[in-house]
């Protein structure tokens, strides 16, 4: 299938991301864009990246190969109903959204689920909107793809071909076995981390659990900074699922509990060996679904100018730096400096700067 001409609603994150990465690839695709913020179209549209702005979707054209439902969950189920009069029989839909069975439900019962492949990008940012985007995001990302059940197997391997050629990693499964999946490796750490830290904002009196919390405990909590709208929803769209594991990681804490009461040091050995074992055992050059940091870790001595001479470098090479920090908590033996980024870009680009210049990351 040719590209020719792709069309967007919404154009976020996500949407600016997959937007970007698709211009990179098919510089000649003709790409469209309803959204109501046109401010962030605009944007887009002065970078190149779009080619039209859509002022409704009666706007849509019937050459459109491809489109893209890049906006909240319950907008996207709206927009369906839409677009059903004005949906050509040849344009494929797909979305974006972190929770599949809904909307899946929402094509079958309009009848177009021939033409709809729900999609999910495992992929992310700290940041949200168009100006947080790049190109690099879905690079090396798992992208799921839940094919309606009248979607034929020609189109999904054509999406599949698709997503790969921009660098995405195509994986394709039912919506229920998707919703458990993220309710489990996503959704439940998420809640997992916003409750670990209202559990030390509760504990900490005196103030001093904050400050030693700089290393390990920031680590493994820094997804409790993420929306609060945006999970509100997330947690209601996909709550049979969130609420199974909720009850399975209980079972598993009332297991953890009760061998530490008893005193027995096998079952905790072995919690932490299971554990650790199949941990690395997980793919480590492919993103996952929590996203990770553009940042690096930098081993250096502690001395007067390190810090300048480091910035110096990147500056010098227009690599922009969005953060620094000093780790003094060396627990998992990483570096005293670390340096985040705005994009991956910047972050592979800051890597082989400091390589070359003799530093150790």
């Amino acid at each position: 299938m040719e590209w020719n001409h792709i069309t967007f609603f919404g154009l976020g994150l996500i949407g600016g991301s997959l937007a970007k990465a698709i211009k990179k690839v098919y510089p000649d695709t003709h790409i469209s864009v309803l959204d109501k913020d046109s401010s962030s179209v605009q944007i887009a549209l002065t970078e190149g990246i779009v080619n039209q702005e859509l002022k409704s979707f009666e706007e849509i054209g019937k050459d459109c190969n491809l489109l893209f439902l890049c906006a909240p969950v319950e907008e996207n189920r709206s927009f369906l109903k839409k677009l059903k009069k004005q949906l050509s029989p040849h344009t494929l839909l797909s979305d974006v959204g972190s929770t599949k069975t809904a909307i899946m439900e929402e094509a079958e019962k309009l009848g177009i689920s021939a033409q709809f492949c729900g999609g999910h990008p495992m992929a992310g940012a700290e940041l949200s909107g168009y100006k947080a985007s790049d190109a690099l995001l879905l690079e090396n990302a798992y992208y799921l793809l839940t094919p309606g059940k009248d979607f034929s197997s020609e189109n999904t391997e054509k999406m599949k071909t698709f997503l790969s050629s921009i660098g995405s990693i195509p994986f394709v499964m039912s919506p229920e076995e998707h919703d458990r999946s993220v309710a489990c490796v996503s959704h439940l750490p998420h809640l997992i981390a916003a409750s670990l830290v209202k559990l030390l904002k509760k504990e900490d009196e005196k103030g001093s659990m904050k400050k030693l919390a700089a290393g390990g405990f920031k680590d493994i909590s820094r997804i409790a900074s993420s929306s609060p709208v945006m999970w509100q929803q997330i947690c209601l769209s996909n709550k049979k699922p969130i609420l199974e594991m909720i009850e399975a990681y209980m079972q598993q804490l009332e297991e953890i509990r009760s061998s530490i009461k008893k005193e027995e040091p096998h079952a905790i050995e072995e919690l932490f060996r299971e554990s650790g074992t199949y941990r690395n055992s997980m793919d480590s050059s492919a993103q996952g679904l929590i996203h990770s940091d553009y940042a690096i870790s930098i081993r250096v001595q502690d001395h007067p100018g390190a810090i300048s001479i480091i910035s110096t470098i990147l500056a010098s090479n227009r690599v922009s730096i969005r953060n620094i920090g000093i780790n003094h908590n060396r627990e998992k033996g990483e570096g005293a400096l670390q340096l985040s980024f705005y994009t991956g870009e910047d972050c592979e680009m800051a890597k082989k700067l400091l390589h070359k210049y003799g530093f150790d990351l």
